[in-house]
This record gives structure tokens, sequence and C-alpha cells, in this order.
């Protein structure tokens, strides 16, 4: 019983620490600087307005001034095609963010983790139904 209870006791206690942990961690769009090699998957309208498997590969660069360029590969129901996106990004102190493309519709949500070793998004734009996930290149 007394084992139990500290163990519950130190769960708890660390629990309590996560939210000050992350609290303390602040971003900028500055945590966002570097090449980022990301996947992506999920589903998006064809031109006929039914949902279509979507997946790829690419590597982007973001300036941390708010700016953003990829090299994408993608397959869109199975056929691969190749281009570059462009966009601005804002990152809010919560480390919590978006990202607007200037040549397309692929906006998304994100959030940073790790410093900005890594961060995720989902997709913002209507009838779409995707997840992002960037991981910096040392």
């Amino acid at each position: 019983m007394k084992r139990t209870l500290a163990s519950i006791l130190g769960l708890v206690t660390l629990v309590a620490l996560v939210p000050a942990a992350h609290a303390a961690e602040q971003c900028t769009a500055a945590t966002l600087r570097g090449n980022y090699g990301f996947t992506f998957s999920g589903f998006v309208q064809d031109q006929t307005g039914n949902n279509v498997p979507f997946s790829g590969i690419g590597l982007a660069t973001l300036d941390g001034e708010a700016n953003a360029s990829a090299n994408i590969t993608v397959s869109v129901n199975g056929t691969l095609q190749v281009f570059q996106w462009t966009g601005t990004y804002t990152v809010n102190p919560d480390c919590t963010g978006s990202a607007l493309s200037t040549n397309g519709n692929a906006d998304f949500s994100l959030v940073i983790v790790r410093g900005g070793a890594e961060f995720m998004g989902v997709a913002t734009n209507p009838g779409d139904t995707w997840t992002i996930d960037f991981k910096k290149i040392a």
C-alpha cells in the first residue's frame, strides 16, 4: 500500500511539473530556422470534389524571419507530381503557429516541439484532411 501511494504521489508530482516545463519554452519565428525534411499524408479533394489519397516528402528551408520554401514530391491518388512550395509562417510564444502558401492551397496550423528540432501540422484548407511532420536536418 505504501509503495502504491508513493508511486501515485511521484506520478502526480511529475504531471504537475510538465506544464511548468512547457510554459518555460518560448518560441518566435527564429525558432524555425534551417533545413527540414518532411513527410505528409491524408486526403485532398480532386477537381470533381472527391476525396483522394495524398502523400509525399520534401525538403524545406525556413529563414527564421517567417519565410519558407520547399521542394516537394507528392502522390495524389497515385499520380506523382514534383513542385516548389513557397509561403510565410507565424509563430506564437506558446510554440503554436500557422503556415500560409503564397503559391497554392497548402496551408496548415502547426506546433513546434523540442526547441524547433521538429514541428507538426494539420491542413486548414476546406476539404483537405492531412498531417505533416518536419524534422530538422543537423
